[in-house]
């Protein structure tokens, strides 16, 4: 089995590339706009509350993670709003930021120069529910014809290559939680390839009905009423995941065509792997191995790591599976550990994207963002957790890992510009 782990790692992100970071985009809980998050993540701000995009009184879960303040209309033109699901409207909004804080015009660079590789779990959740109770409650002929990729996976890719006219490689991941980091690692390999430039990262909003049975059938999620207390990584009083919405997209340029044009560079992504966890009952999870793996794709040793930014189920099985993976490959306690998604909630496959945003934000300014905490981390989780304030630190490399659900397991190293 390791040497089936050890060709899908070199599939998906390969030694040696040079995949420059040098532009950022966010839309996420707590802020529209990476600077707003940032400066929201870093005060310890909360930003999951009861959910407000429909009645959820009735549902055992009831607590979100929602973007507030998105005004559709700022960020999308109007001829793409019948045409678009809220999650596709939240990308765009994150591509436009991200290309300008990368002061990169796709316009001005040969065509097939530039390409968008996002990560999508669930498509376009809001807007299939609607066209579905059209269908149901007054005929086909009310299901509009946009419904035909609208729902799609791929619908954010597509909208965005089309919006900014990137016409390189595209695609789409569809790996969960898992999907942020894959995507960025497929956008490394087009790099590899020749590609001057890929815009990447993930997006997921399933805050309907539809979405939050969906959910709810997977289990996994808190039931609990106070959103200070509900979603706690590590926590000796753990009872699960809150869901959220939104994401973050990156611009990651070939390092040497970066230099050239004196692009700001944000960090580099040094290393990028994934793995499959077995069948229940066959074997233990691998997320200890697609940490080896990034870390080996990256050319470094664990002691070259400075901050984790874990996946964090908030669920104590996997919170504690995750803890002895890290003391596995640090020691106990071995390095600080992170978890900001404990005040965002778990957006799907925008939360390794946005983990991705907030190591390279720490790393370029020497601080490790706090974890939401219950008051104390549990006996049989042995790491150093960040949770009381943000924490200085000197910072060169960070580690982030995401496990999405059907066994999807990710990692990444990226290092500051320092």
């Amino acid at each position: 089995m390791t040497a089936v782990v050890a060709e899908h790692a070199g599939l998906i992100g390969e030694r040696g590339v040079s995949a420059a970071v040098t532009g950022l985009g966010v839309v996420a809980p707590g802020g529209v706009g990476t600077e707003a998050w940032w400066a929201a993540v870093l005060r310890g701000d909360n930003a999951i509350g009861p959910v407000t995009r429909f009645d959820a009184a009735g549902y055992p879960a009831t607590l979100a993670g929602e973007v507030v303040g998105f005004v559709d209309e700022d960020h999308v033109p109007g001829k793409l709003l019948p045409q678009t699901d809220r999650v596709t409207r939240l990308a765009l909004a994150a591509a436009a930021e991200a290309l300008r804080d990368a002061d990169l015009d796709p316009a001005g660079l040969p065509d097939y120069s530039v390409g968008v590789v996002t990560a999508n779990g669930a498509g376009g959740f809001e807007f299939g529910q609607r066209e579905l109770q059209a269908l149901w409650s007054k005929g086909p002929r009310h299901v509009g014809a946009y419904q035909s990729f609208a729902w799609f996976y791929a619908a954010n890719s597509g909208q965005i290559s089309i919006r900014h006219q990137l016409r390189g490689p595209s695609g789409v991941v569809v790996t969960e939680q898992a999907g942020g980091i894959d995507a960025v690692a497929q956008a490394r390999r087009q790099l590899r390839r020749g590609v001057r430039a890929v815009l990447t990262g993930g997006f997921d909003a399933t805050v309907c009905p539809w979405g939050w049975t969906a959910h709810l059938a997977a289990g996994g999620m808190t039931t609990r009423q106070d959103p200070v207390r509900s979603y706690l990584p590590f926590d000796a009083d753990a009872s699960g995941h809150v869901v959220g919405e939104g994401g973050a997209l990156l611009v990651l340029e070939d390092g040497d065509a970066a230099r050239a044009r004196g692009a700001r560079v944000l960090g580099t992504v040094e290393g990028c792997a994934a793995t499959f966890d077995p069948a229940p009952g066959r074997g233990a999870p691998r997320l200890l191995d697609a940490a080896r793996l990034a870390l080996d794709d990256a050319g470094v040793e664990p002691a070259d790591v400075d901050v984790v930014f874990a996946d964090a189920a908030g669920e104590r099985t996997a919170d504690r599976a995750e803890a002895e993976a890290l003391a596995a490959l640090f020691g106990p306690y071995g390095v600080p550990v992170t978890a900001p998604k404990s005040r965002t909630g778990r957006l799907g496959s925008g939360g390794s994207a946005l983990d991705l945003v907030a190591a390279l934000l720490a790393l370029r300014d020497q601080v490790i963002p706090p974890t939401a905490t219950g008051g104390r981390v549990a006996d049989d989780c042995p790491v150093d957790l960040v949770a009381d304030g943000p924490r200085p630190a000197r910072l060169r490399r960070a580690l982030v890992l995401a496990r999405g659900r059907g066994g999807f397991n990710a990692a990444s190293v990226v290092r500051g510009a320092h």
